[in-house]
């Protein structure tokens, strides 16, 4: 991808915001180091990876992959049969810790993440090695009891050693016949062999072995009783620094046998941390995944640049490579070109580099395989160019290198010049660039440019949006129509006197008259157009909203009408299983009275019950 082209549109700047978000050294380096891409399967990777991070982060926050240690140097020394500090080792811990930290925080509760997944689950981690350095350090310059049992039976001796001699210096010191001899009383450490400070004129007095001597007239000596004791601390202390350098050296043998995995394991989280940096810098900017396709097609929907401010940017929308290649902006000075051609080119390397842009996801961006960018003025004064042979020497570069998948992005094309001899120019130019298939995006101020792009297949029309009203630009990106200088009108608008400006219209030609009325005429149908869409879109979606309401009454209607129908059918059910229960009890109790007449036990109310069942089943057999 061309240099020059990335720092014009400072892509440098998203790189330091991407590194930013990164948290330890190697994965800030990769992010540094991140360069457009033109394989489709890598870059379609990239995005993905980003989208996934930017889910996992949403879902349930990132990975815990925060300030991993490069250890490939210290595995390299362990390896080599080199013993490791504990600082080193401490190192080697963090990143095991780290390693079981991301391995649990990915078992439960995460969304659809297959790539972040098949990368976490190619991590190996060493739980024993990682609770035995643990165990074993308490610092870097501190190494536990519990390393060993050697180790903690040596220092229980080192510490009753160091009593026993303290509490002989303590008697001898304190002793009521030798405190006149002795600079004070307390006993003290030199070179690493308790002493006591003796006055110099008596030094005599006590024989033991000379250390040192103080300004204030103290001669420092380790008294003969005290030596062999002293001697003997020594010796525990140097069997203390063997036992330690023993364990050590057998954390550090762990650490070359787990060396390979231990190193894979660094470089997984490192990439784990640089996506989830993107994730992040995704979330900062709003941004989506656009789509990538090899067709040449670029569109870009309610698109930012990424390094205005969101409150004051306004989102443009454009597309490019379908019904034409080449576009010509035009507009008043400070109304958004230039940042329009900015952002067209910095959001196609922020994708393919495998960013998210800030851009609706509906977005469909192009592979190409170089950008080229002439924007803003370049005036060399080392060599001693003009504005125009500055520009024209970029331009020379890029008729000669671009191609098919190249996008040029060229501002105030043919300026600095003779404004004839420029447009024609800039016509030719804008021609062969288009004949060689790239696809390109320039902005200027000349007619007969605008003219070319009504005229010439391919090739359209757009303008910023400019409000006369106000005297200042809405940075709105109007596609199809050429712009309008607005020069009279802003001038006008601005108090000249308009004797001169009637003077200046008659001065111009009277085709650039005709054509500027053109404009004029285009623009207002434009916007009575779209003033009539917006009217007809308010319409539509009125009249789907009201579809919408009857649609969901009908719906409530039919649910209810659905329900009356299954309650009746329900009391049905229940008033005919009421009868037919009702038509047994009556032709039992008929048969029960059929046998007492039989039996010949009738009574005064026999024949009135008899009469009032028989009543009672010819009323329920017509129900």
């Amino acid at each position: 991808m061309n240099e020059k082209a990335l720092s014009i549109l400072e892509y440098k700047k998203i790189i330091e915001l991407l590194t930013a978000e990164a948290t330890c050294r190697m994965s800030k380096d990769m992010a540094k180091n991140l360069c457009p891409d033109t394989n489709i399967r890598a870059i379609s990777e990239e995005l993905r990876s980003t989208t996934q991070a930017v889910d996992l982060i949403v879902h349930k926050g990132s990975l815990p992959t925060e300030g991993i240690y490069d250890i490939e140097r210290i595995v390299s020394l362990a390896e080599k049969g080199g013993v490791l500090t504990a600082k080193q080792l401490l190192m080697v811990h963090y990143n095991l810790s780290a390693s079981e930290n991301v391995v649990s925080f990915i078992k439960s509760d995460i969304p659809d993440i297959p790539l972040i997944i098949s990368l976490v689950e190619l991590i190996v981690a060493y739980p024993n090695l990682r609770a035995d350095i643990d165990r074993c350090i308490l610092s870097e310059d501190e190494i536990a009891d519990n390393a060993s049992s050697g180790l903690k039976k040596i220092r229980r001796e080192i510490k009753q050693k160091n009593d026993s001699i303290r509490n002989k210096l303590n008697h001898i010191a304190n002793s009521q016949s030798n405190r006149q001899y002795l600079q004070d009383t307390l006993v003290t450490i030199k070179d690493g062999r308790y002493v006591i400070p003796v006055k110099q004129e008596h030094r005599s007095r006590f024989p033991g072995i000379v250390h040192d001597q103080s300004r204030a007239g103290a001669t420092f000596i380790e008294p003969q009783q005290i030596v062999n004791m002293n001697n003997e601390l020594r010796e525990l202390e140097i069997a203390e620094n063997v036992e330690i350098a023993k364990i050590l050296q057998e954390l550090s043998d762990r650490v070359a046998e787990a060396g390979k995995d231990l190193i894979n394991t660094q470089r997984l989280l490192t990439r784990l941390d640089f996506i989830m940096a993107k994730g992040k810098l995704s979330l900062k900017m709003k941004g989506s995944e656009p789509g990538i396709n090899e067709e040449g097609i670029m569109v870009l929907k309610q698109a930012r640049h990424p390094l205005i401010d969101a409150e004051k940017v306004v989102p443009i929308s454009v597309t490019l490579g379908k019904d034409f290649r080449s576009l010509v902006i035009t507009g008043p000075n400070t109304g958004g070109k230039t940042v329009t051609l900015k952002t067209i080119g910095l959001l196609s390397v922020m994708a393919q580099s495998g960013l998210h842009i800030p851009a609706l996801a509906i977005s469909n961006m192009p592979i190409f395989e170089n950008i080229f960018a002439d924007i803003g003025d370049e005036q060399s004064i080392e060599q001693s160019l003009s504005t125009f042979s500055s520009h024209m020497k970029n331009i020379v570069e890029i008729v000669n290198k671009s191609g098919k998948n190249t996008l040029v992005l060229v501002d105030e094309l043919g300026a600095g010049t003779d404004p004839t001899e420029g447009a024609a120019l800039a016509i030719s130019i804008l021609d062969s660039i288009f004949e060689r298939g790239a696809i390109t995006v320039a902005t200027t101020h000349y007619n007969e440019i605008k003219k070319y792009a009504i005229s010439t297949p391919g090739v359209e029309n757009a303008s910023m949006e400019f409000d006369v009203e106000t005297l200042s630009p809405t940075y709105r990106l109007r596609l199809g129509t050429p712009g309008k200088s607005n020069a009279f009108l802003i001038s006008s608008k601005l108090g000249l006197p308009e004797n001169i400006i009637q003077r200046a219209e008659k001065l111009l030609k009277q085709e650039d008259v005709e054509f500027e009325d053109v404009l004029l005429a285009l623009e207002e149908d434009k916007k009575r157009a779209e003033l009539e869409r917006d009217e007809a879109v308010k319409i539509t979606e009125a009249i789907r909203n009201e579809q919408r309401i009857i649609e969901q009454k009908k719906a409530e209607f039919e649910a209810q009408k659905e329900k009356l129908l299954a309650d009746a059918r329900v009391e049905a059910r229940r008033m005919i299983k009421e009868a037919k229960e009702t038509a047994m009890e009556v032709k039992k109790e008929l048969r029960d009275l059929s046998k007492l007449e039989s039996l010949g036990e009738r009574n005064k109310n026999f024949d009135i019950n008899r009469e009032r069942l028989r009543e009672k089943e010819k009323k329920f057999a017509e129900r």
